[in-house]
């Protein structure tokens, strides 16, 4: 189950960099950027290669966020314990609520 939520997360996330790399060079000229008032001191391969990089982290952060929230009250409230490796003071102690 964890590799399918990642692969949720990882997968629409590595298409959405891509598009964004297209889109956002089409536009802009690596050579021309500038950091603090200084040109990079990066190829623009390297331009190209952290900007990639940048849109996927973003774009992962924006599909976890939306896993997260897709989760259903089962998954959240549930105790990941079996109830007989439960503490004591376990407030889901009796067998119906596992």
């Amino acid at each position: 189950m964890l590799s399918q939520r990642l692969m949720w997360i990882v997968w629409p996330a590595f298409l959405v960099a891509g598009v964004l790399e297209m889109l956002v060079f089409a536009v802009v000229d690596p050579s021309d950027l500038t950091w603090l008032g200084h040109p990079l001191s990066l190829s623009r391969q390297g331009v190209y290669t952290v900007a990639f990089f940048a849109f996927w982290a973003c774009a992962m952060v924006s599909s976890a966020l939306t896993t997260l929230l897709a989760r259903s009250p089962f998954e959240v409230n549930r105790c990941p314990l079996p109830v007989q490796g439960r503490p004591d003071a376990c407030p889901k102690q009796e067998a119906t609520c596992s």
